[in-house]
């Protein structure tokens, strides 16, 4: 019993979360779904537990509330002893769908590319307080349950951290070619510069000058979210080097996150997270998963089109 595996996974009420809490529970580990709302992550606790998976327990978290995370370091402590897997899967878009209907007849998120920025306002909006808080949930409150949970994944046997990314996290999507350096210099980029570059990208969104200086124009804060959580996976692979550390974009995947839009199920969705959480001791840390396959941080024609 020493040996059996836990694993804790943020969001893991609805959508991909759900499907790799109970993709891991299949493979025998033993998974704490975590969900900001308590009653929702009860009742998905307990749809596993009806199918035949008891090896899924409900704590709630909610990753911007610091408050909300010692309780679950203690319940992982006294319940578990150490952690092996930590899931940072929870996450914020950053947009308002304004007409449903057509961003769905316009092939969802595969039309939001910048040449058709302003073809896309009476579709959706991205207001700044929107973009705000996609940051501080997709990167900076993601920072903060994972190093609070670094003293327990150290003292796992073969430790694992699965960052769940987008393919708009590559920095095909960034026009400023020195940003794309900079995020791709893992040797020289430091935690500081990031926050850096994060407030430059919050302060050129509050002011119109997105275009002026090369961000992203469409789900431009997800894209920059997802660009910088990438980087601090890489950043933080080479600070821990016994903790196997990688990033994953599980594929467009159709949950109520994408409105339904998608090319695949969550169930194929949760293949690759999973995959990589349940990767043996000699794979690679400080990676980029498409799916299940490796693929570069920055790709030269458009991840899809």
């Amino acid at each position: 019993m020493e040996d059996k595996r836990c694993a804790l996974v943020t969001g893991g009420n609805r959508g991909i979360g759900l499907e790799i809490c109970r993709q891991l529970a299949l493979n025998g580990v033993d998974v704490i779904l975590t969900s900001r709302n308590e009653s929702r992550g009860v009742e998905a606790t307990d749809k596993l537990s009806i199918s035949g998976l008891h090896n899924v327990v409900f704590h709630q978290l909610d990753i911007n509330d610091p408050l909300s995370i010692a309780p679950l370091v203690k319940f992982i402590e006294t319940h578990f002893g150490k952690l092996d897997i930590l899931i940072n899967n929870a996450a914020e878009l950053g947009i308002i769908f304004i007409n449903d209907k057509e961003f769905k007849a316009g092939g969802g998120f595969v039309q939001l590319v910048d040449e058709k920025a302003h073809l896309l306002t009476n579709i959706v909006k991205e207001p700044y307080e929107l973009g705000e808080k996609c940051l501080q949930t997709n990167y900076y409150a993601t920072k903060t349950i994972t190093e609070a949970l670094i003293p327990l994944l150290q003292l796992s046997k073969s430790p694992r951290i699965v960052n769940v990314t987008s393919v708009y996290g590559d920095l095909y999507w960034f026009h400023n070619e020195k940003l794309k350096h900079e995020l791709q210099d893992i040797e020289n980029l430091t935690e500081g510069r990031i926050d850096e570059i994060i407030r430059m990208f919050l302060m050129d969104f509050k002011t119109a000058n997105l275009e002026k200086n090369g961000w992203p124009l469409t789900t431009s804060a997800y894209k920059v979210s997802k660009a910088v959580l990438n980087a601090y996976t890489r950043l933080m692979a080479r600070k821990y080097e016994n903790i196997m550390i990688n990033c994953v974009h599980p594929g467009y995947v159709m949950t109520e996150m994408t409105s339904q839009t998608g090319f695949i199920t969550e169930e194929e969705g949760a293949k690759g997270p999973v995959m990589v959480a349940l990767l043996p001791d000699n794979g690679p840390s400080g990676a980029y998963f498409n799916r299940t396959q490796v693929a570069p941080f920055s790709s030269i024609d458009a991840p899809f089109k």
